[in-house]
């Protein structure tokens, strides 16, 4: 394959200065290095619609799209615009500005399910407001979130039930437990084994698959009955799965709910939105429950964020974002299964998910999910252009883009096959990246690890 990227020198020279200096080497545990091959860009200079260029000059078509927080593409022309603009004006007051009140009646139309919306910076912040607001409405502790869905916050009620809880107290460990996604009798049966116990119940609508057999709603009927909260987090699924939201494409009203990512194109801004009854214990004007100290954050309302989550929902309600970002999925999905059947790898490496969201999947030779071999795939796209930790479009992937990531893709797949064959170690370089969620990092390597290169190449040259 011609035109190969193995540049990464000023990415080299940079982990190490940022490693000194910041825990992991950047500000997001999915964009740090252990969660990519040696051989890989380490940091990003520019972006425009779906490409990005490193520090070191080369050009990647991009996907995974700031972990899923540009739904339009780098540097949109009318997002930016908007975001101009407001910034002539200040980005800051004591006061509220005008546009807060625009940005939430923007909001309001557009997730017409809503009565009321808070914002935010991240995505966190409106779930764990969500969580505090649960509790105080129903004057309980236990939260229930959903074990097949991986993230929901930074704070301690969630993290407290991963492999990373160090730091956090038993006590707050105990406070939260799971169900099931699609299993209405995990549900049943937690909520029997903690009766009035339960404040919420919080999950995403689909990390992919459809509810079944009316799932969502028969767990918002079971959560009302138990008297608990039914939240839906719409980080992912917001501005993906419809323009309303995956509530408004499965057609269920939660009493909260949370979105984030592609509200602001990349912009910091997050929102927790939901029935007024509940939403307005946050207020000022109602005197007959308790305060919630809902959300008071210093930036949540910038101006500039604001006027970006405006211009990005007025392009998601005025063109057909959402169908393309459908069209273009579903076309790398039926075209890499076909290229992996070629390649024999049918068994080994597939996508999966929601076309307007993909991720893939890797397997070594005795079909068990391997870091490893996604490692390889990672180093093989990159190299052929491709920065894809996921499959995750965007309204700027062209058709160009998609046969250009096919391209690359097949490119990759035949090393994958000839890995299984003579050993992943021949051809991957240096250390495979890792999960997030793990308790303790493994022994670190010495650098020589970019010494295997003309190892690599020579075991590649002889197969």
């Amino acid at each position: 394959m011609e035109d190969l990227i193995e540049n990464f020198e000023y990415s080299d020279r940079l982990r190490v200065f940022a490693h000194q200096m910041i825990p992991g080497g950047s500000h997001t545990y999915a964009k740090g290095d252990d969660q990519y091959p040696v051989l890989s860009p380490g940091f990003i200079a520019s972006g425009y619609g779906c490409h990005v260029w490193d520090v070191d000059g080369n050009e990647y078509i991009e996907y995974g799209m700031g972990n899923r927080a540009v739904g339009l593409g780098h540097a949109y022309s009318h997002v930016l615009n908007a975001v101009r603009t407001e910034l002539e004006h200040g980005c800051n007051f004591t006061r509220p500005a005008k546009i807060e009140v625009d940005c939430a009646a923007t909001f309001l139309d557009t997730i017409s399910s809503a009565e009321m919306v808070k914002f935010c910076k991240n995505g966190s912040d409106a779930t764990s407001a969500a969580i505090r607001l649960a509790r105080a409405v129903s004057g309980r502790d236990l939260i229930a979130r959903c074990s097949d869905h991986p993230f929901f916050s930074t704070d301690d009620w969630f993290i407290g039930t991963t492999e990373m809880n160090a730091g956090i107290p038993s006590a707050i460990q105990q406070l939260t437990i799971g169900f099931s996604y699609n299993d209405l009798d995990s549900a049943k049966n937690m909520f029997a084994r903690h009766p009035g116990k339960i404040a919420a119940v919080i999950l995403e609508a689909s990390r992919g698959e459809n509810p079944q057999d009316g799932f969502l709603h028969k767990l918002k009927r079971l959560c009302h009955e138990n008297g608990a909260l039914f939240i839906l987090d719409e980080m992912i699924t917001g501005f993906r799965w419809h323009v309303g939201g995956a509530q408004k494409a499965f057609d269920i009203v939660p009493d909260l709910s949370c979105f984030g990512k592609a509200l602001g194109n990349g912009f910091s801004i997050s929102a927790l939105a939901g029935k007024r009854e509940f939403m307005e214990r946050g207020g000022i004007e109602q005197n007959v429950n308790p305060r919630v100290f809902l959300l008071s954050t210093t930036h949540g309302a910038e101006t500039h964020a604001m006027a970006a989550a405006i211009a990005t929902m007025h392009v998601y309600q005025q063109e057909p974002v959402i169908a393309h970002l459908v069209r273009q999925g579903t076309s790398l999905k039926t075209a890499i299964a076909e290229i992996a059947a070629a390649h024999g790898l049918s068994s080994h490496f597939g996508t999966s998910g929601y076309p307007a969201c993909l991720s893939y999947f890797t397997l070594d030779a005795e079909g068990k999910p391997s870091q490893t071999f996604r490692s390889l795939f990672l180093q093989e796209t990159i190299r052929r252009g491709l920065l894809a930790p996921s499959l995750v479009v965007s309204y700027t992937h062209s058709d160009e883009d998609i046969a250009k990531t096919l391209d690359a893709i097949d490119g990759a797949l035949a090393v994958y096959k000839k890995a299984l064959e003579y050993g992943v170690h021949n051809y991957l370089v240096g250390r495979p990246s890792d999960v997030v969620f793990r308790r303790f990092n493994g022994p670190k390597e010495a650098t020589e690890a970019f010494s295997q290169r003309e190892t690599v190449r020579r075991v590649r040259a002889e197969t």
